[in-house]
């Protein structure tokens, strides 16, 4: 009955984040193409390169405490209120020591403007740090639908104000406000909504009991987001930030839908396999859900891209941002494997005591630093298949180690993916033997036409196949009607 009443809030979890997700990746996806269309590519690379320095000093606030919550199975309130302070304390010191560094980064890149927009730019690491708790509260009593309204209301609020201001001439700093926006409207609703208090106090000992795990994976995320980021700095330096805002620009398009379904799935799916990790057959057959799902929906999402990106480029950016076309290209290969690492990693999280963690992020950093070494002094494109064979890596390193300690085959979680997969690039194949029939028309009509070849023939091979995915949506959907009528 018990797991009844668990895979019923994962059902219902997956489908409102997956809405949210949804509709704020098309909200992201309009903001980005009307901001784009106002401001310079430059722009574009300032702040990538500040985002390098957010993103790091984001890890370290977290420290890897939420995900330890949320792994305990009944965090007490001392156990809240010291990651609380903890986050807070941190956050702010951070705050700080980059207001000191932000003239030196200025002057390294040669623009004025980072020091101007640095201390407005990173008030986001204290308004994140009232963040994480109530997340972790929400995120553990499965309230979902909850998380998704405020994720969609802050997108929605932040990008209308992101526009306006980019209409209006403000370049770089509707995007300052878009990142700050974002991050407070979701701050105020969190405690707006549940104005959490508690009679426990700090306690070091609280922090020092969580630390072990905590920092294992603050380690993974910190290496994780330099990395991740690294290529940025080099290119705003060695190239110049123009180059580096058409390539972020890139990035940024690729990891719409990319980092929304991850999120969707992940964040649902981490507390749930956390329940879990008692059965093994429970847990290894959900884990060959979450990626036979994951395959079903990311590979044609990806492939297709790739196949109409230069049409979607034309009709949505203009002559400007052509430039990025062959890098998006590039990087959208990269969005086959992620997702499925994510996923992996998260199974590490669960079943592991985080030293493999250590040991696997090790390895991928030392392969990372051969592979950056190599390809940023031969451009930008380099970097961008770098990048993209770097995912790969990452995917099957993390799968290697999750498959065993899902006590999964590695025949039987290819099995999960490969018919998708089969599908999906003969769908690329048909709409690149399309466009040159087609080739005559507008670029409106031309795209469309791409879509719904793309869309029809990856639908009819998913039937005639009798993919086992289409029957498991399809009985979700009906479930959730159900439940709602």
């Amino acid at each position: 009955m018990a797991q009844r009443g668990l895979e019923s809030k994962v059902a219902s979890g997956i489908a409102w984040s997956f809405s949210e997700k949804l509709l704020t990746m098309l909200i992201q996806m309009v903001v980005s193409i009307i901001v784009a269309r106002q401001l310079m590519p430059e722009d574009f690379g300032i702040m990538a390169i500040m985002t390098f320095f957010s993103s790091v000093a984001l890890a370290i606030v977290d420290s890897g405490f939420s995900q330890t919550l949320i792994r305990k199975q009944n965090p007490s309130d001392e156990e809240y209120k010291s990651v609380l302070g903890f986050n807070v304390a941190v956050s702010l010191i951070l705050y700080f020591v980059l207001l000191v560094a932000s003239p030196y980064i200025a002057d390294f890149y040669g623009h004025s403007v980072i020091s101007e927009i640095a201390p407005v730019l990173f008030l986001v690491l204290p308004i994140n740090s009232l963040c994480v708790v109530q997340t972790v509260m929400f995120t553990k009593e499965f309230r979902f639908a909850l998380l998704s309204k405020i994720v969609f209301l802050s997108s929605l609020i932040s990008g209308i104000v992101a526009v306006v201001m980019a209409v209006m001439g403000c370049g770089i700093w509707s995007l300052v406000a878009q990142r700050l926006l974002m991050m407070g409207i979701k701050a105020v609703a969190f405690w707006a909504i549940r104005r959490w208090h508690s009679d426990a106090r700090f306690s070091i000992g609280a922090i020092r009991a969580m630390m072990p795990f905590s920092l294992r994976l603050l380690a993974t995320d910190l290496i994780a987001s330099i990395y991740n980021n690294v290529a940025q700095l080099f290119i705003g330096k060695m190239h110049s930030t123009t180059m580096l805002g058409y390539y972020s620009q890139a990035q940024k398009l690729k990891d719409l839908p990319v980092t929304s379904t991850v999120q969707a799935v992940q964040g649902v799916t981490y507390p749930a396999l956390s329940e879990l990790n008692a059965d093994d057959r429970k847990f290894s057959d959900g884990y060959e859900r979450i990626v036979r799902m994951l395959g079903f929906v990311v590979f044609p999402v990806m492939l297709g891209f790739v196949a109409i990106a230069e049409d979607m480029f034309m009709l949505l950016l203009g002559d400007r941002w052509m430039p990025t076309v062959p890098y998006f290209e590039v990087l959208a290969l990269s969005g086959l494997f992620y997702p499925l690492a994510v996923v992996a990693y998260n199974v590490l999280k669960v079943r592991s005591d985080g030293r493999v963690i250590i040991r696997l992020e090790v390895i991928k950093r030392i392969i990372m630093t051969a592979v950056l070494c190599y390809t940023i002094p031969r451009g930008v494109m380099v970097v961008a298949w770098g990048m993209t064979l770097m995912a790969g890596v990452e995917f099957l390193l993390n799968t290697s180690v999750a498959v065993r300690l899902a006590k999964i085959g590695t025949l039987r979680l290819i099995g999960a993916l490969l018919p998708s997969l089969i599908i999906a690039v003969a769908m690329y194949f048909a709409i690149m033997l399309l466009i040159p029939y087609i080739a005559d028309m507008g670029v409106a009509l031309r795209l469309v036409c791409e879509v719904l070849c793309g869309g029809v023939v990856y639908m009819l091979l998913a039937l005639i196949c009798r993919l086992k995915t289409l029957k498991e949506g399809v009985q979700l959907l009906r479930s959730m009607l159900t439940k709602s009528a």
